[in-house]
């Protein structure tokens, strides 16, 4: 395996594929501007120079990203996204008490860019995109604060900001959102509690089942 570029872990590589985890406040792709080209993917194609990207997490978030190696095996995985037979979970602490349920729960709220104050997303009945989260309570972690709950969260569609957007809405925020919690909220921790803990899909090109897991560091 090739030497790994400072924060970036490589949990997973064949000739096909690259599954990392991605640490919290490092950008996923490059953004605007000269002080936001370190991110994930360049990191990755200084060890991988074929690797290309097939999805993101947001800055803020921490956890399981696939990576395609070569054009042909991006669209591959596009197409496997595109028709979800990628499944991913993601671990949050969000504000406020939520029952703990065996059962999974649905958002179904459609979601839409907040055009003056882009980047942000907000609901929008009428021109948002479908957009739908199942999510359920889970018991509390060890450094869980006082009327706050830990959820596990699937996403079944994948709008940008689309669980901070739904955990808001339902009046549950994420501890540490800069985006979308109040002052109060924010400061409950110095960063976004959410991470991408789970990943299954076929193999894009053996169809061999695929399973990754990464517990939340918080």
């Amino acid at each position: 395996m090739p030497a790994v570029a400072p924060g970036t872990e490589v949990l997973f590589a064949d000739d096909a594929l690259i599954v990392l985890r991605k640490p919290s406040g490092l950008l996923a792709v490059p953004g605007r501007g000269a002080d936001k080209q370190d991110c994930l993917s360049l990191r990755v194609q200084q060890m991988y120079p074929d690797a290309l990207v097939v999805h993101r997490l947001d800055m803020a978030t921490s956890g399981l990203m696939l990576m395609a190696r070569g054009a042909a095996v991006q669209r591959l995985l596009n197409a496997a996204f595109a028709g979800r037979e990628v499944h991913k979970r993601y671990t949050a602490v969000v504000a406020g008490d939520l029952p703990k349920w065996d059962d999974w729960r649905e958002i179904d709220l459609p979601i839409r860019v907040d055009w003056p104050r882009r980047p942000l997303r907000i609901i929008d009945a009428l021109q948002g995109k479908p957009s739908i989260t199942r999510w359920r309570g889970l018991p509390e972690g060890a450094g869980d604060r006082p009327g706050t709950t830990r959820v596990e969260l699937q996403p079944v569609t994948g709008r940008s900001h689309q669980l901070r957007v739904h955990l808001q809405a339902l009046g549950h925020p994420i501890l540490g959102d800069r985006l979308y919690a109040s002052p109060e909220i924010q400061a409950l921790s110095d960063r976004l509690l959410l991470h991408a803990c789970a990943l299954r899909l076929p193999h894009p090109v053996t169809g061999e089942p695929l399973a990754f897991e990464d517990l939340a560091p918080f």
